[in-house]
Formats: structure tokens, C-alpha cells, sequence
């Protein structure tokens, strides 16, 4: 289900962040009039800039918070940070203040805060979301402009909007106070979300690193190059370079738009870009595509020229998967990187992307192309034996490495002794994956009437995946990412630019396999 992105609501900035000491006594309370966008308290609060997006909450969620303060329930604190230079840091509660910020600047994730957050660029889903908050929140509590509206013209709104409104004046959000400097701010911070919702290893991993190159480069990529510019110390022209790199992996990885149930074999090869998995999948695939392990030791970037080199590689290798570019193999994201049901598996998608840069490294490509039909019979036929790989090592982590060396070994088998795809899994099995049992049995019996959404997808792929178009070279399905339209034959032989002379193929069979 897809939650509200209230992300733009509270900027972010570095703890670090220098400026003039501030004093004064702190606020006990904040009241609506503190939450409009233009207010002092509101243009200074921050959320530190390695917090999670604010966008876990669905549109139910946020409804409730809101009718909860307006009936004056008891709401837990707002705890705040005071930096040297006087920004107000979410510790704790960035759901809450977003959701108000959001009810009374009416702004859900497409309003003005968010387009100038997000350079004018917000995803459809984004706004669909947003929309369905709205008129959520107008029809059971109204909206501020409502309720502005009640004290001045009390005729021309609901009766309980009015009496609501009398109330508004008097309620208030009570603030706690962390003591410290930056990094007691920061273990406050890291301790108080363990408890409330526990970060994740890789997320935990994200802000302790986030001032590493490859952090950098997974956030800029996440959004495209727009939202909180984690990169913005960096030079104006570095920047511009970062966001430039950033949007078109982006694109590559994310578009089109994954919608389920799936009804075109048109899908991204990133899975969904909004999901809660995204953020860990790109930072993943610009580790794999840098050949960063845990075991390597970065250092901060400070002036952005790590973050583009690693952005620079990782864009080749996506150039390299799927794309218009000469160097593609185009690999279908439905044979290599989803489940016959239509789910992203990030094992598999791991798995190949190394698969991958190891034909590129040893020169194997070509010999990849010879044996890609048996190769995508493998990956599809015997889907469930890449389960039983991602079990054994538990985690896609710890399993990518081992499916990447299965897919090898099978080139090498299918090559060498020119076996079929079931003697090549059979010779697997009897040397160095013994582990794997072959004819898994996956039960889809149901007792409902109705199909899930799961099911929808697996009739839809198992049905329009046979008469898909294919690549007239290497005979596997070709992506509308990643079309080539080749001569048959060639220009140079006198081949003459006409439909009869045309085929599709895939960049890769086309420049470099058929040449």
C-alpha cells in the first residue's frame, strides 16, 4: 500500500552545521500558529539530514493523528535538539509535525512546499496519494482553511468545524529537550528510532556512512537528483554533474513505473522506486557495481569527486543491463530480476548484476550471448533453485555471490559439454551446489474465489511472456528499454534502410556480438 510522502515538510540539515551561538529560554509548547510554514519556530525546525524519509505513514494514519489533536487527546512530546547555530532538530515525533505541517500548509506530498523540494518533479503515485489524503482529511475533519474560515464566517461552515475552531487557539504539542552537544544529539536520536521502529542494518549502515561517496551516490540516486541535496557542499558544478548522473541511473533503474497487478511486461528493472526496499537496493547495487565489500574502508568525500567517479561506474553498469546504449545486453526484467508472480527479488537481481560484471571482466560476454536462451530457461524453468541458494546463505546479502558463481558455472557447463539446460542444473548439483533439490514442489492452491493480485500477475506474465518480441540475434525476449533496430543486411554490404531489411535486436547482439 502506498503511504503519504510528507518529506518536504521539515527540511533537513547537517548536525554539524556551524553558525552564530544561540541562547534564550526553549518553548515548553507549540501551538498551531507555530506550524505554518512562514512561522519563526517552523522555519527552523530541521530533521538531521540521515533521517529516514518521512513517508511511512498512510493516509488512515495521518487522518488520525490529526482528528487526535484537533479533539485534544494526549499526543506524546515532540523532542527536540537546539543546535550551536540555533536549528531546532526532530530528535523524535518528524510524523507527527509533518502530518500537522501538512494540514495546515495543505500540502500532502504535491503542494508548494513539496514541488520546491522536489524541483517541480513528483512522482505520479506521489500525487495520487497525496490527493486521496486530502479529500480523507476534508471529508471527516476538514481542512484549515475550514477552519480559519469558521471564526471570521461561521455560516459558511460545518457546525463542528466551527466549535472545533473555538478550541484551536488553546491546544498545544508539548516539546522535551535533549541536553548535549552533536553526537549526544545524534545517540539520542539512534536510540529513541531503535525503540520505535528499528533501523534496519543497512539503513543503520546509510547514516553512519552518509558522508561516504557511496551513500551519497544511493541517495542522490534514490530521488532522481532531487529532494535533500545530500550533496550540496560540494562545488555548483560537481552538484550539477551528480544530479545529472543520478537522474539518468535513476531512470535505468526505476522506469517505467512498476504498477501491480501487472498488466505489461514493460517493468523496471529496480522493482519500485517508493518501496521501503529501494534505498537499500540502490545503495547495494552502487557497492556491487564498485566492487565496495564490507571489508573496504572508505573515507568521507568532501569535495564530491569520489561520489561522481562511483556514480560514472555505476552508470555504465546499468548502461550495461538495460538501456539504448551499444554496450547493452538488455536482460528482461521479467526473466531476470522478478518472480513468475511478479515480485522483485533482489537476490536475483544482486546475483546477475554480478553475474554480469564477471562476463565483462573475464570477456565471457559472447560466450554469454551463445548460451543466453538456455541461460534464460534456467533462470525462469528453475526459479525456485535460486530460492533454495538465497535460503542456504540466508539473506540476499550473503547468497547474490553464490547465484552469480550458479549462472557462471552454468555458461561454462552449457559451453564446454554442450549440455541441455536440465543436464547442465543436474551436472550443478552433483559437484558444487549438492545443496539444491531439483522439482521443488510450490503449491497455489487457494480456497478464495477471487484471484490475488499476486495471481493476476502470474496469469498476465505466463500468458503475454509467449508472445513477446524477441531479439532476432540472440532468440530472448527484448525490453522497450533497450531496442536496437539492426540491418540484416549490414549497410556496408550494400543493406539498404528499408522494412524488409530490419529486424529488433538488442544493442549488445546488434554492435558488438553481430560485428
Amino acid at each position: 500500500m502506498p503511504k503519504v510522502n510528507l518529506d518536504a515538510i521539515i527540511p533537513r540539515e547537517d548536525f554539524e552545521v556551524k553558525e552564530n551561538e544561540s541562547i534564550g529560554k526553549k518553548k515548553e509548547t507549540i501551538s498551531i500558529e507555530d506550524i505554518k510554514v512562514d512561522s519563526f519556530f517552523f522555519m527552523t525546525v530541521r530533521k538531521p539530514d540521515f533521517q529516514r524519509e518521512t513517508n511511512e505513514w498512510d493516509e488512515n494514519k495521518v487522518v488520525e493523528f490529526i482528528k487526535s489533536f484537533l479533539d485534544g487527546d494526549l499526543i506524546p512530546a515532540i523532542i527536540l535538539w537546539r543546535s550551536s547555530g540555533g536549528y531546532l532538530f526532530v530528535i523524535d515525533g518528524s510524523h507527527r509535525l509533518s502530518s500537522l505541517g501538512a494540514w495546515v500548509n495543505d500540502d500532502y506530498g504535491d503542494g508548494k512546499i513539496s514541488k520546491e523540494f522536489y524541483d517541480g518533479i513528483i512522482p505520479p503515485e506521489q500525487i495520487e496519494i497525496a490527493n486521496k489524503t486530502r479529500k480523507l482529511v476534508n471529508s471527516q475533519i476538514g481542512s484549515y482553511q475550514d477552519y480559519t474560515l469558521a471564526l471570521r464566517r461561521p455560516d459558511k461552515v460545518k457546525r463542528e468545524i466551527v466549535e472545533k475552531a473555538k478550541k484551536l487557539g488553546a491546544l498545544a504539542i508539548q516539546l522535551q529537550w535533549v541536553e548535549g552537544d552533536a553526537s549526544k544529539a545524534e545517540n539520542s536520536f539512534l536510540k529513541i528510532n531503535q525503540q520505535a521502529a528499528p533501523i534496519d542494518s543497512t539503513e543503520l549502515k546509510l547514516i553512519k556512512s552518509r558522508k561516504e561517496p557511496n551513500s551519497i551516490a544511493a541517495r542522490a540516486i534514490i530521488r532522481s537528483g532531487t529532494g535533500h541535496k545530500y550533496w550540496s557542499k560540494f562545488e555548483e558544478e560537481k552538484q550539477k554533474i551528480i544530479q545529472e548522473l543520478a537522474e539518468e541511473i535513476h531512470k535505468i533503474l526505476f522506469e517505467p513505473k512498476l504498477q501491480t497487478p501487472i498488466r505489461t511486461l514493460d517493468i523496471p528493472i529496480g522493482g519500485k522506486s517508493s518501496s521501503s526496499t529501494s534505498l537499500p537496493l540502490v545503495l547495494d547495487f552502487v557497492n556491487i557495481s564498485n566492487n565496495i565489500t564490507n571489508k573496504t574502508e572508505l573515507s568521507d568525500d568532501d569535495i564530491g569527486d569520489e561520489t561522481i567517479k562511483l556514480l560514472k561506474r555505476t552508470l555504465k553498469v546499468a548502461q550495461l543491463i538495460n538501456s539504448n546504449h551499444p554496450s547493452s545486453l538488455g536482460l528482461h526484467p521479467i526473466i531476470y530480476f522478478y518472480s513468475k508472480e511478479g515480485r522483485h527479488k533482489p537476490a536475483l537481481f544482486y546475483g546477475v548484476v554480478k553475474f554480469i560484471l564477471e562476463l565483462k571482466e573475464k570477456k565471457k560476454i559472447n560466450n554469454f550471448i551463445k548460451t543466453r536462451v538456455q541461460i534464460e530457461k534456467i533462470i525462469w524453468k528453475y526459479d525456485y533453485l535460486i530460492q533454495q541458494i538465497h535460503r542456504k546463505y540466508r539473506g540476499a546479502q550473503a547468497s547474490f555471490p553464490h547465484v552469480a558463481k550458479f549462472l557462471m558455472k552454468s555458461v561454462d557447463l552449457l559451453l564446454e559439454n554442450n549440455l541441455s539446460d536440465e543436464d547442465t542444473i543436474k551436472e550443478l548439483i552433483k559437484n558444487e551446489f549438492s545443496f539444491l533439490t531439483l522439482d521443488e514442489n510450490i503449491s497455489n492452491e487457494t480456497q478464495k474465489k477471487d484471484f490475488s493480485t499476486n495471481n493476476k500477475s502470474a496469469i498476465y506474465i505466463r500468458d503475454a511472456i509467449k508472445s513477446a518480441p524477441k531479439c532476432q540475434i540472440c532468440n530472448c525476449l527484448v525490453h522497450k528499454n533497450s531496442i536496437s533496430i539492426d540491418h540484416i543486411q549490414r549497410k556496408q554490404d550494400g543493406g539498404l534502410g528499408i522494412i524488409d531489411n530490419g529486424q529488433l535486436t538488442h544493442p549488445y547482439c546488434n554492435t558488438g556480438y553481430k560485428n
